[in-house]
């Protein structure tokens, strides 16, 4: 069965790319536990655009949903401290979804 990815497009204005990215950084660990998960990059902006992605891959798309709707859904969803939130970097979200259908790593 081929991996999935999930490249979360994030439009962030200029004046909050620190922001985000201090986010990302405090937030270091918080998926790679999840059964299933198998790479994390947050990719920053170059020129052209102020879109950044997150992109993860999962074992299946059964596993990033249990993470979906498990830990991660616990990190952003409301409840107990939702008020105290800070409000977040991005000023959109796109989540785009691939199969793995063919892949290569350097060679030794």
């Amino acid at each position: 069965m081929p991996s999935v990815v999930k490249i979360n497009v994030l439009t962030v204005p200029a004046e909050q790319r620190e922001v985000l990215e201090q986010r990302f950084a405090s937030r270091a660990g918080a998926v790679e536990g999840s059964d299933g998960f198998e790479w994390f990059e947050l990719l920053r902006p170059v020129e052209g655009t102020d879109q950044y992605l997150v992109y993860t891959r999962w074992r299946s798309e059964e596993d990033f949903q249990a993470w979906m709707n498990g830990s991660m859904k616990a990190a952003h969803g409301g409840g107990e401290g939702a008020a105290e939130r800070p409000k977040p970097a991005a000023s959109g979200s796109t989540l785009w979804s691939f199969e793995v259908v063919q892949q290569a790593s350097p060679k030794s």
